[in-house]
């Protein structure tokens, strides 16, 4: 049975296995200076820009850690809403591998804003301080929130204006840009992001992210970055076939527009049951509730998912490109009838 654990556990996308495939034939130059590679690197700089830098690497975590590691010294503080990955589900590796500080913004909806990160840019110049260098966002944020591109760019103008960069990880921008019907240089490139982790894994990949710098003054010395980081692939072919036929015929958009649209189907299945309560905006694929606590364990019995908040009953339910409307019918009449005989 499919769950609503993550969209991490879908499988690889049909079209993606077959690119894979595809390039799995005679011998090619390792290290990513094969014909395919070169091919996607070219589709990706159409897609965001001749100017941008684009470098693959194996997991998002990597890409994260990797292009924060780009733009800063260890003395330099990162700061991220308190939900992020790379706060909350990364063991640590930006601190260790950065030797920065990461500052955590509390937040109602993962996103932050020029007013909650303010009370952390302090200490400019001075010794004893950690440095504020970087803003790090998520879109579609943990909490499965969208930042509108005005929303982005204000938050960009104002990073930049005080000497700050802005770091996106977008392991679920495909999601964003389908719900913001918008392409991914908008939310990028034009909106002043500096760096993105762009992220396949969860929309149908098999596994690879990439690395894109927008402000190339800092991806001069990332090919050693990536090697020293272990993520230089030496048969890097089987991960750009996998991104050029994601961006073929917008597989990605078609995927995510599915996942997205089976978190509103299932939003509004469970919306209307006793004892449910929405607690975010479903915006993306993600959906977050309130369930009675008596009710989750029985509930896990039939579908895996995660508590995000065991305190108050808050769970995540994420819906993948290969959910479907079955599934999640499937699921909100489990809920209806486990909630109905238990109470």
């Amino acid at each position: 049975i499919r769950g609503f654990a993550s969209d991490n556990n879908a499988g690889v996308h049909p079209e993606i296995m077959r690119a894979m495939s595809e390039v799995n034939r005679g011998h090619t130059i390792g290290y990513g200076n094969d014909e395919y590679t070169l091919a996607a690197l070219e589709k990706m700089k159409g897609i965001f820009g001749v100017h941008s830098d684009i470098y693959f690497v194996f997991i998002g975590t990597a890409a994260n850690v990797l292009g924060l590691d780009a733009l800063t010294k260890p003395y330099h503080s990162i700061i991220c809403a308190e939900t992020s990955h790379i706060h909350e589900d990364e063991c640590g590796a930006p601190e260790r591998w950065t030797g920065c500080k990461l500052l955590s913004v509390e937040t109602e909806d993962g996103k932050l804003t020029p007013e909650n990160i303010n009370k952390h840019l302090y200490g400019f110049d001075f010794e004893h301080h950690s440095q504020p260098r970087v803003v790090s966002i998520t879109q579609s944020t943990e909490m499965g929130t969208l930042y509108s591109l005005d929303e982005i760019r204000h938050l960009s103008e104002f990073a930049h204006s005080k000497g700050l960069l802005l770091h996106m990880d977008g392991a679920r921008i495909s999601n964003a840009a389908a719900a913001l019907d918008t392409g991914f240089r908008e939310l990028t490139t034009d909106a002043g992001v500096d760096v993105l982790s762009f992220g396949g894994t969860k929309n149908g990949l098999m596994y690879g992210e990439a690395v894109v710098f927008f402000n190339t003054a800092f991806s001069e010395e990332f090919k050693y970055i990536r090697k020293q980081g272990m993520q230089l692939a030496s048969k890097m072919r089987f991960i750009a076939a996998q991104f050029h036929r994601f961006l073929d015929e917008d597989i990605w958009r078609k995927n995510a527009q599915h996942a997205n649209r089976m978190a509103q189907l299932l939003e509004q299945g469970v919306k209307t049951i006793p004892g449910i309560e929405i607690t975010q905006k479903v915006q993306s694929n993600a959906v977050f509730a309130r369930v009675p606590k008596h009710v989750i364990p029985l509930l896990q019995e039939e579908y895996f998912f995660y508590i995000w908040n065991e305190n108050v009953g808050e769970v995540r339910w994420m819906c993948s490109y290969d959910t479907t409307e079955e599934d999640v019918d499937s699921f909100v009449n489990i809920l209806k009838n486990t909630i109905k005989s238990t109470s």
